[in-house]
């Protein structure tokens, strides 16, 4: 919350602070001394707390709240509460809202990306994203709950290779997780719905978002490795009209780069598993 409220328009934005109900009676006094410190927040145009009663977990925590802003507001920027912003996150982000708002091809804007040097300043890739993002109305109507029908409807068009980034990712595996209750991910079932439809995400060609999340004490990561974590960059973004389709270099360089960072590790099981466990925490 520092680092957002420390971005260049803070002030003239209108902070919803989502707070989903206690698993466990432990839980009830963790409600309670956050809303005391959101009821202590500033520097925001205003601050709302949107609680709910019963716990109702991470993927209906995220897809209700987005859905909820979506049915009074024609966009919405979405933050977890383990990311850390730079100061001119917010500005690119209305930058790129504005800039591809009836781009019908576009399914949003994304502030995260992996530490590559020779990406350029924004770039579009096929899917969504989930670490600081933004979205229109008229995109999420896209999103599909059903893992199955998005499972399938990969499989019929051949597009499996395709989506796990040509077998550097494993984003499948992710999506049969998630229909098997393994777990509680809505961001591989965003990514692969925006996917399926064609759709394309901004990305920045350097990270405007940290993730401090990645130490073990949160719920779905732990013992990441350190030459992943990315720190975000302080420098703002020039936001330009581009052509509305894939950057296919862009594209190689990420998968090069994961092939070149992780895959080597194969043989040693510890490293390789922390890898997995890391790619399937970007999209829980």
């Amino acid at each position: 919350m520092e680092a957002l409220a420390k971005n260049t328009i803070a002030r003239g934005s209108a902070l919803f602070v989502f707070l989903d109900g206690p698993r466990n009676e432990d839980d009830r006094g963790l409600g309670g001394e956050i809303r005391e410190y959101v009821s202590s927040i500033d520097g925001f145009q205003s601050v709302s707390l949107v609680e709910q009663s019963e716990n109702i977990g991470l993927a209906a925590s995220i897809i209700r709240g987005v859905s909820g802003m979506l049915e009074r507001h024609e966009s919405v920027i979405v933050m977890e509460d383990d990311l850390v912003t730079a100061p001119f996150f917010l500005q690119y982000m209305n930058d790129a809202l504005t800039t591809y708002r009836d781009d019908e091809a576009v399914a949003s804007i994304h502030g995260f990306v992996y530490d590559i040097k020779g990406l350029p300043e924004t770039f579009f890739l096929k899917g969504a994203d989930c670490w600081g993002w933004a979205t229109w109305r008229r995109a999420w109507r896209v999103f599909e709950s059903d893992g199955n029908r998005l499972l399938q409807g990969l499989q019929e068009r051949g597009l499996l290779n395709e989506f796990d980034l040509d077998g550097a990712a494993s984003y499948t595996q992710m999506l049969r997780d998630q229909i098997e209750g393994r777990n509680d991910s809505w961001a591989i079932r965003w990514h692969a719905s925006a996917f399926l439809k064609d759709m394309l995400t901004l990305h920045p060609g350097r990270s405007l978002v940290r993730n401090i999340g990645l130490d073990g004490s949160g719920t779905h990561c732990h013992d990441v490795p350190a030459h992943l974590l990315v720190e975000a960059d302080s420098r703002p973004l020039c936001v330009d009209r581009l052509p509305v389709s894939e950057n296919t270099r862009a594209r190689k360089r990420i998968i090069d780069f994961l092939r070149d960072q992780l895959l080597p590790h194969y043989t040693n099981g510890g490293i390789f598993l922390r890898v997995i466990k890391y790619l399937k925490s970007v999209f829980n």
